[in-house]
């Protein structure tokens, strides 16, 4: 049984500030989400031991990798981590305190070559080793900025780390704990954020289409309270007359480009996030449909303190059938059927908590 290997631990920095002064659930979401980014972003072969609320602890016994792959494996894992954050704070929904400060998570990544084991207790797989506490005492230290790469003295073979990049600037130091000094290296990573693009958000081009339906209806209540119960999808279907149930395709927090499976008493439709933007007095989103030819667009407006305008309309592709719809018979069917669903809101205001 091999007894030496290295020891990975990237570490969420802002972790505990994050979690206590923001709502409870929407910064588990944020935060499982990064961890399994963290995981799947794995390229050299690493093991999981355990997920330690903010931090991974990856093993990989053998001999100890080129410090170059080392730096790759790191690279990849700062970058996603930063552009998935990027991504999120450009599409998101929710405006909550977890949401919002969400942007100012970051990554540092501590490595340690050393001697451990594995041992198990029933079901679970743990590592035991002096090197496996040493890796973890390192997670607290002096380093000033907390988005780094720190790397001990066992990784380097008595040899100084390597600049892989022209910012790259590394800094030595020790660490005193009781059973001696810990010699490390480390370098900032915060030049990569400068490498690292987000995709563009997609456009809502309305042009080529024509609105065959608007249905409109003020509350008694805040913006917010009334984008809770009119946006989100597990509330859908008691009110929107018409669907069964909603049901989200990837289960993360809402966002442009989340998708969604409307079930309906003629079968099934998919529909993503096409859109959305927010002020204190106007929130404006919508959803289209998978081939791209319906839109419905939601508009919440404050109209009062405490009062709040909504509006959906419905826009379709030009074709014989909007021409036909428009003032039909069908198109007065549809509008009875919104402002059915509209009236449906008004008992979920109360019934619904934030």
């Amino acid at each position: 049984m091999e007894t030496k290997g290295l020891l990975f631990i990237p570490d969420i920095s802002g972790f505990t500030r994050f979690v206590s002064e923001s709502e409870i659930n929407h910064s588990r979401i944020i935060i499982q989400e990064l961890l399994e980014l963290l995981i799947n972003a794995n390229q050299i072969g690493l093991e999981v031991s355990e997920v330690e609320g903010d931090a991974i602890l990856f093993y990989k016994f053998g001999e100890p990798p080129q410090l170059k792959e080392l730096y790759k494996q790191v690279e990849k894992m700062f970058c996603l981590f930063h552009k998935s954050l990027m991504a999120y704070d450009r599409r998101k929904y929710c405006q909550c305190q977890a949401c919002i400060s969400a942007s100012n998570l970051s990554l540092k990544v501590i490595t340690h070559y050393g001697e451990f084991t594995e041992y198990n207790v029933k079901n679970f797989s743990k590592l035991i080793g002096k090197d496996v506490i040493v890796a973890h005492q390192l997670l607290k230290n002096d380093i000033a900025q907390h988005e780094y790469w720190l790397v001990t003295r066992e990784l380097l073979k008595d040899h100084p780390p390597a600049d892989f990049t022209t910012w790259m600037n590394w800094n030595d130091s020790i660490k005193q704990t009781e059973s001696g000094e810990i010699h490390f290296h480390y370098t900032q990573l915060s030049e990569l954020k400068n490498e690292i693009h987000d995709d563009p958000l997609p456009q809502l081009d309305l042009s080529s289409k024509r609105k065959i339906l608007s249905a409109s209806r003020v509350y008694e209540t805040d913006i917010i309270t009334l984008f809770h119960v009119a946006g989100a999808f597990e509330y859908r279907h008691l009110w929107w007359e018409g669907v069964e149930k909603v049901e989200e395709v990837n289960h993360s927090l809402p966002r442009v480009g989340m998708q969604s499976i409307w079930t309906l008493a003629n079968g099934k439709m998919l529909y993503y996030s096409s859109s959305y933007s927010y002020t204190d007095d106007k929130v404006e989103f919508s959803e289209t449909d998978e081939k791209g030819d319906q839109v419905t667009y939601f508009t919440l407006l404050k109209v009062a303190e405490n009062e709040t305008k909504l509006t959906i309309d419905v826009y379709k592709t030009r074709n014989w059938f909007t021409d036909f719809i428009s003032g039909s018979s069908a198109q007065k069917k549809l509008e009875s059927m919104f402002n059915k669903s509209l009236e449906n809101i008004i008992p979920l205001l109360k019934e619904i908590p934030l």
